[in-house]
Parts: C-alpha cells; structure tokens; sequence
C-alpha cells in the first residue's frame, strides 16, 4: 500500500469521526427518525434517477440496506438523540466487528482462528468495561446499549454485503440507500408526530438550524458519498485486511474532535475499555488477514507448460485423469 493509499485512508477514517460531530450538530435541529429518514431520502432519490442497479439479487440489496442502513442509524440515532456521547458513540459502534464475526460463524460458516478470537474476546471485555461504566444510571446505559444495537445492524448489513459478492461497491451502497427512507418516514411519523416533524423545519435560518443542515450536509456528501467513495476505490486497489485496519482511526478521531470541540469527557475507566477494544478489532483483523494470506498462498496455480508430456506421466497416458492431488 503507498503512501498515497495511507494518507487516503487515513483521510476517510478522519471524514467518518467527524460525522459523529456532524449528526451531534444535526439532531439539535431534527428528531433522530425523520433525521435518519431525510439521511438516506438525498441519497435515494439520485440513485434510483442515476446509478443504474447494481448486477446483485435484490434479497442482498434489501439485507444491506436494511442492516446497514435501517437497523444502524435508526438505533444509533436514536441513541445519541437519548444521550449518547458523539466520541464515546464512535467507539461502541465498532462492536460492529465482533458482531460480523459471529454471524459469519453462525450462519456463513465460517472458521475463526484461535488467535483471532482471543482478540476478539479483549475487544468485547473492552466494550463490558464501558459499559460497566455507563452502569451509573439507566440514562447513561440505555443509548450504551442503543449503540450496541446499532453496531449489531451493522454487522448484519456486513453479512448480506459478504455474500452479495458485488463487484459495483459504489452503487451497492448507493442502491441499499433505497431501502430505509420510507420505514423511516413511517416510524417518524408514528413515534415523533406530525408536529414535532413540522417544528423541525422551522427556524432552519437559525444558527442552530444552520449547524443542523450543515451536519447533514456533511454526513450525506463526504461521509458517505465522498468517504465510502474513496474507501471502495482503496479496497479494491490493496488487500482488504491492509486497508481495513485504518478503520480503527474512527473512534480516535471522533473522540479526539469530540473532546476538542464539544467538550465531552471520558472516565478513566472508558479509556481503558477503549484501548481495549481498538486492539482487539484491529488485532482480529489483522490475524483474519492473515489468515487470509495464507489459505490463498496454500492454492498454487498450475502453470501447464512445466508438465511432463501426457506419455511420460504416472499411469496418466493414453487418456488417464491424473489423480487430484499429483498436480
């Protein structure tokens, strides 16, 4: 991976921590349904206009979207509306992780390496840290646990990723914003009302209204259209396990910022559990990576030409199958 490809990473890592500040300034202004609902309508009408559809099964687009994009931000708005710190909330969601693993293991299959899941142990018992930590009060531990939910959505979102096999990334992501618009509405509608949707839209010349539209401004053209744009250019130049582990910088960046320019402020505790958990995610991909590696180094390709010809091999003359396994 170049330079270039480190700072580029690097980069969306710090454009993604940012975006907890930017959906902060956001939820001053808008209830967190209709926010989530308005997020995904400026990307939906577009891609349904635009972005012809992705060559998946519409199952793997309505899975993603619905992980990825409903359950996700439906429960992590909703926390951060109820409390949540922006920084603290760019940690718990990385419980993303760990998520994905077990789902893979439950349901794809799939084998998980000793070592792996050693870390992945050090990132959950970093994440009961401070979640023990959030135990002071019912307040603080339900958007705790609201995240979580989130981050579990987003691991679902992952799975129905991995096996929509898509090799158009940008518009996958692009068509999974078709699905959570109308739920959305639905559920603002039901839970926030009509009035308080209304209000929303008052004041928007407001500085608060302004920082409002600002916020989603920025968590619709560079979160997601700029940043995830560049991350799928990364991930498909460089092996998914180097580029994967720059995603540990979101939590980072966005308890930095969060420290920085909304004076949050995090226990002894908390910053424990989260060095715990960066190790952990990133350890974890970093042993799958690995892995990976080596399973692919394993599968040799068999150039023909250094054959022996067909006459002067084992029993393999005169039409014979060479046995699997002599190759």
């Amino acid at each position: 991976m170049t330079l270039k490809h480190c700072l580029l990473a690097a980069s969306v890592a710090l454009m993604w921590g940012l975006n907890f500040l930017a959906i902060d300034l956001s939820l001053d202004q808008f209830p967190p349904f209709l926010l989530a609902a308005v997020r995904f309508a400026l990307l939906a009408v577009p891609a349904l206009l635009f972005v012809p559809k992705p060559d998946v099964k519409f199952r793997w687009i309505l899975g993603y979207g619905a992980g990825f994009g409903l359950l996700q931000f439906l429960f992590l708005y909703w926390a951060m509306a109820a409390g949540m710190p922006a920084g603290l909330a760019s940690l718990v969601l990385q419980a993303s992780g760990p998520f994905t693993v077990l789902l893979g293991m439950t349901f794809l299959r799939e084998r998980v390496r000793a070592s792996q899941m050693v870390f992945l142990l050090v990132a959950m018992a970093g994440l009961g840290i401070v979640g023990w930590q959030r135990l002071d009060s019912s307040a603080s531990f339900l958007p705790f646990f609201l995240t979580l939910a989130g981050a579990f959505g987003w691991a679902i979102g992952n799975t129905c990723n991995r096996q929509a096999h898509s090799t158009e990334p940008v518009k996958f992501t692009m068509w999974m914003s078709v699905v959570p618009p109308v739920p959305m509405f639905v559920l603002s509608l039901l839970v926030e009302g009509p009035e308080r949707i209304g209000r929303s839209f008052t004041g928007l010349d407001s500085p608060t209204g302004l920082l409002g539209l600002a916020g989603l401004v920025y968590t619709v053209v560079i979160a997601t259209v700029l940043g995830s744009g560049i991350w799928s250019w990364l991930m498909a130049r460089n092996p998914a396990g180097v580029v994967a582990p720059f995603s540990m910088l979101v939590p980072i960046a966005g308890m930095s910022a969060a420290f920085v320019f909304l004076g949050e402020r995090v226990t002894l505790g908390e910053l424990c559990g989260a060095a715990l958990v960066i190790i952990g995610v990133l350890g974890a991909g970093l042993k799958a990576a690995k892995g990976a590696k080596i399973l692919a180094a394993e599968v040799v390709p068999v150039d023909e030409t250094e054959l022996p010809p067909p006459d002067s091999r084992d029993g393999a003359g005169d039409g014979a199958e060479v046995p699997a396994g002599t190759r």
